[in-house]
């Protein structure tokens, strides 16, 4: 019986070890999360009103906390972080954090748990209702004022003006050189001014040029007496008879015989004989066969001098008629110059152009040149003013030749989203589409995004908007700044702006899951891949690439 009661008694003590062993055991966790606690100021707001969120930490002094940074509060917007307000007790600090939060939409949101560190231990936070309300306004009490007036904003500069100055300055080079040579009054030369001459003063002028060289001093008959009788030649060439310089001397004495018979002439015998002794004086000179005295040559200038005059006053006078037919050949001459300056400079012109083009053609490319001329949309976005901004939170920072639209898409899963947001300029049959967004989940401990169903979800996507025969390949991609996510890639037949017809295309999808495991970014280019500014687009876009992180 004692041995009994003695066992009985043993049982009962290690009974009572044990359960306190086990109560220890179970108040262990509340010990630990009695270390971290969180709160905020109310339950309830109105759109745009803020809410005091405040995490306290007690820990001993050795230890590092780390609290929750940047956009973790979402679907609530944080605005501001305060500094931590730290007291000491006994061996511990007493740690408070506090963080501004706000939401714009009306609703009923949850915060989520948020993560602390405290040495190499983390905790969790419990997750808080709040209410956002919309707020009432009685229109009845509430002032009415007229909408403000628009405010001019300053445009951005452009360097249109650099283009505009690149194709006036070879224009106006071009007129210039066809002014110069084609267009332009030219100073006339002293001999052009000669030729202008009426032919009796060209003659007269003739005469005095003779006068003014030294043949005769140097003896150079020959010479003296050739041009002596082709000024009189040349009168008569142009005056009387139209064959004078290419006939002998009796030929030319015999037609203006004739010419005197036929009363187209009124010159008189002696006027002719005076003719005919020069010229045949003349002809005796050129061929060596005499030597004139010097006075009888001075004598011959003179009466050269006489007889253009004589024939001056025997030539009739011209009818109105004929002075009409001048009049109208001057004028026919005039049109005729016109005509061939407005032809050369046609042909100038179009020489100046092909010129031009076959240069630029040959230096930058003659399809490149051609879209310059004739204009290409993708062309002028690639060389156009580019935008580089934020997309989403947390931030995609993206450079485009546009700014993206914000546009509202179906999430990858709905079941499990609790906000997502997307901006895309262009559309998958436009020469090229871009596409970048951000999706929160709310998970459970434990979870994690599913990537791989994502990618599948968006090549589905493609394939539900007409894409056919998609090359799928995956490789890893790094940003600029080193954030590293998976890059989806290949080609594929995509709808073209024609219907029922398709063209070859690539496409690119870019996904990044955040630190926290909560977010999934992603960025979808897709684009024609027979268009050389649509490849140089999209190079550009991918280097541009980077995801920021949000600052307190």
């Amino acid at each position: 019986m004692k041995r009994i009661e003695l066992y009985k008694k043993r049982s009962n003590d290690r009974a009572k070890v044990l359960a306190v062993f086990a109560i220890a055991f179970l108040l262990m966790p509340l010990c630990l999360t009695a270390q971290v606690t969180s709160s905020i100021d109310t339950t309830k707001i109105r759109i745009g009103e803020q809410i005091t969120y405040k995490i306290q930490v007690e820990a001993d002094t050795t230890d590092l906390v780390v609290f929750p940074e940047g956009q973790t509060f979402m679907p609530l917007e944080m605005i501001e972080s305060y500094k931590i307000d730290t007291t000491k007790k006994d061996a511990k600090f007493k740690l408070i954090k506090s963080y501004g939060l706000t939401q714009f939409d009306s609703g009923s949101y949850m915060i989520p748990k948020q993560k602390i560190i405290i040495g190499t231990k983390t905790f969790f936070t419990d997750s808080l209702n709040v209410e956002v309300n919309t707020v009432a306004i009685d229109t009845t009490k509430q002032n009415l004022y007229d909408i403000k007036p628009m405010i001019e904003v300053e445009k951005a500069s452009s360097n249109w003006w650099k283009y505009l100055l690149y194709i006036l300055l070879p224009l106006a080079l071009a007129a210039f050189l066809l002014y110069w040579f084609i267009w332009r009054k030219k100073p006339l030369t002293e001999e052009e001014e000669i030729a202008m001459l009426p032919p009796y003063h060209r003659a007269k002028l003739a005469l005095q040029k003779l006068d003014e060289r030294d043949y005769l001093q140097k003896a150079e008959l020959k010479d003296y007496y050739s041009e002596l009788t082709f000024i009189i030649r040349k009168y008569l060439d142009e005056k009387v008879y139209d064959r004078a310089l290419e006939s002998t001397t009796d030929e030319l004495i015999d037609r203006l015989g004739l010419l005197r018979d036929a009363n187209k002439i009124d010159l008189s015998t002696e006027d002719i004989n005076n003719i005919e002794t020069i010229l045949k004086r003349a002809d005796l000179v050129k061929f060596a066969k005499s030597a004139p005295d010097i006075e009888l040559a001075k004598l011959d200038r003179n009466t050269v001098d006489v007889e253009i005059d004589q024939v001056r006053e025997a030539l009739p006078e011209l009818t109105e008629e004929e002075k009409l037919l001048n009049q109208q050949y001057k004028e026919e001459q005039e049109r005729k110059k016109k005509r061939k300056k407005v032809l050369l400079t046609v042909s100038a012109s179009i020489l100046i152009l092909i010129a031009t083009y076959v240069g630029f053609g040959l230096k930058y490319g003659f399809s490149y040149v051609t879209d310059s001329i004739v204009g290409n949309e993708t062309k002028e976005l690639l060389e156009g003013d580019w935008v580089r901004s934020d997309y989403g939170v947390p931030p995609i920072m993206i450079s485009t030749p546009v700014v993206l639209e914000r546009t509202e898409v179906q999430a990858i899963d709905s079941t499990q989203t609790v906000k997502h947001t997307a901006f895309s300029f262009g559309n998958i049959d436009t020469a090229f589409n871009i596409g970048v967004g951000t999706t929160r989940y709310q998970l459970k401990e434990g979870e994690d995004i599913d990537v791989d169903g994502a990618v599948e979800e968006t090549i589905k996507l493609l394939e539900n908007n007409g894409a056919r025969n998609l090359l799928v390949k995956q490789e890893q991609f790094i940003t600029p700044n080193a954030a590293e996510g998976l890059k989806v890639y290949g080609t594929g037949e995509f709808p073209s702006n024609v219907k029922d017809e398709y063209r070859s295309g690539e496409y690119v999808i870019l996904i990044f899951v955040s630190d926290d495991k909560s977010v999934l970014q992603k960025i979808a280019l897709i684009w024609n891949n027979q268009d050389d500014y649509a490849d140089q687009i999209m190079d550009r876009v991918l280097e541009s690439v980077e995801l920021k992180k949000i600052e307190e």
